[in-house]
C-alpha cells in the first residue's frame, strides 16, 4: 500500500482511481464491506483502490478535548487498511486551511483534476468544504457532470443493524470487549512506545511497561486482562490499567502493563496491547499497600480469564 502524506504529495501518476473518503476509525466490519466493494470496483476499472482519510479527525480540530474518543491511531489504521487490500492511502492534514476550502474546489481541484476519480463511495451524511456546504447531493451532481459514479456506504452494510464507530465506542466504554470485537472484526488493541515511568510498580513487586496513549480521550478506562506483542515477538499475557492512576496522583491518561512471565527490556519498543476482558473500573486506594493487594487480586483474575496457570 502506498501512503500519500498530504495533498501536496499527490503526483500526476496518481491520476485515476476509485475512491472512498472518511475517518475509518477502528476499521470495523462495516468499513471492511465498503473497502471490499471498492477493491472489486478498482479491478473492474483497472485503477488503484484509494482511500482518503484525515489527520487529525475533523471533530478533533473542531471540538478539541470534547471530540469522541478515537478508536485507532493513524499507524494502527494504516496496518488494518493495508490488510484489507487498499492500494493507496491519502492522508490529508485536516487543518483550518483545508476546512476552509470551498466545496466546489474540493470536487473540481482535488477529486477531478488531481485524483481523476472514476467511482466514489461516501456516507450519505458526508459533508465537506467551507462551512460544510458540500454534501452527498452535490457529489452526485458533480459525478453526472464529470463522469464518475457516486454511491453511498449503506449499500455495503450487511445485516439489519448498521455497524458504526459510535456504537463500538459505547461498547468499549461499558467494557463489553467481546461484542466490540464482533463489530470490529478483530480484537481491540492499543499500541504505543514503551517509555520510562516513575518505577512505582517496581517498588511494590509489579513492574509495568508504561505506554503513552497519545490521544486526547481514551475509549477505554479501567483494569484489563491483556496480551502484549510486537513485530516478530511471542505473545505475552498480563494485566493492564488504562487511566490516570489516582492513587499516585497521575495527570495523564496512560496504559500500564504488568506481564506475568517476562523479564526483558521493552524500553523504546513499539508494542500492541490486545484488551481481552475488563476486570474492574479504575479506583483510588488509600495506600500503596492497598494498591498492591488489589493488583495481586487483579493479576489472579486476569490469569483465570486468560487461561494461565494462576500459581
Amino acid at each position: 500500500m502506498e501512503l500519500i502524506r498530504g495533498i501536496h504529495n499527490i503526483l500526476p501518476r496518481h491520476q485515476g482511481c476509485v475512491l472512498t473518503i472518511g475517518n475509518f476509525d477502528g476499521v470495523h466490519r462495516g468499513h471492511a464491506e465498503v473497502i471490499a466493494a471498492l477493491v472489486k470496483k478498482a479491478k473492474q476499472h483497472g485503477v488503484p483502490a484509494t482511500l482518503m482519510t484525515f489527520e487529525p479527525q475533523p471533530q478533533e480540530l473542531f471540538k478539541g478535548d470534547n471530540a469522541p474518543a478515537r478508536l485507532s491511531l493513524l499507524r494502527d489504521k494504516i496496518v488494518l487498511l493495508d490488510e484489507l487490500g487498499i492500494d493507496r492511502l491519502l492522508c490529508v492534514n485536516f487543518n483550518q486551511k483545508f476546512a476552509a476550502m470551498p466545496a466546489e474546489a474540493f470536487i473540481e481541484d482535488l477529486l477531478v483534476k488531481q485524483l481523476g476519480v472514476k467511482y466514489l463511495v461516501v456516507g450519505d451524511d458526508f459533508c465537506f468544504g467551507k462551512q460544510r456546504r458540500g454534501n452527498f447531493e452535490m457529489l452526485k451532481a458533480a459525478g453526472e457532470k464529470y463522469g464518475f459514479a457516486v454511491v453511498n456506504t449503506h449499500s455495503f452494510i450487511l445485516g439489519d443493524k448498521r455497524v458504526s464507530s459510535t456504537e463500538i465506542r459505547g461498547l468499549l466504554a461499558k467494557g463489553n470487549l467481546e461484542q466490540a470485537r464482533r463489530l470490529l472484526g478483530h480484537p481491540y488493541a492499543l499500541s504505543g512506545k514503551v517509555a520510562h515511568g516513575e518505577k512505582i510498580g517496581r517498588t511494590i513487586g509489579f513492574p509495568t511497561a508504561n505506554i503513552a496513549l497519545k490521544r486526547k480521550v481514551s475509549p477505554v478506562r479501567g483494569v484489563f486482562a491483556v496480551r502484549l506483542f510486537w513485530d516478530g515477538s511471542d505473545i505475552y499475557e498480563g494485566v493492564a490499567n488504562v487511566g490516570f492512576r489516582p492513587t499516585v496522583n497521575g495527570q495523564n491518561c496512560q496504559l500500564e502493563v504488568h506481564l506475568f512471565d517476562f523479564d526483558g527490556d521493552l524500553y523504546g519498543r513499539t508494542v500492541e496491547v490486545e484488551l481481552v476482558a475488563k476486570i474492574r473500573d479504575e479506583q483510588p486506594f488509600k495506600s500503596l499497600d492497598a494498591l498492591k493487594l488489589q493488583i495481586k487480586d487483579d493479576a489472579d483474575r486476569a490469569k483465570a480469564l486468560l487461561g494461565c496457570d494462576a500459581g
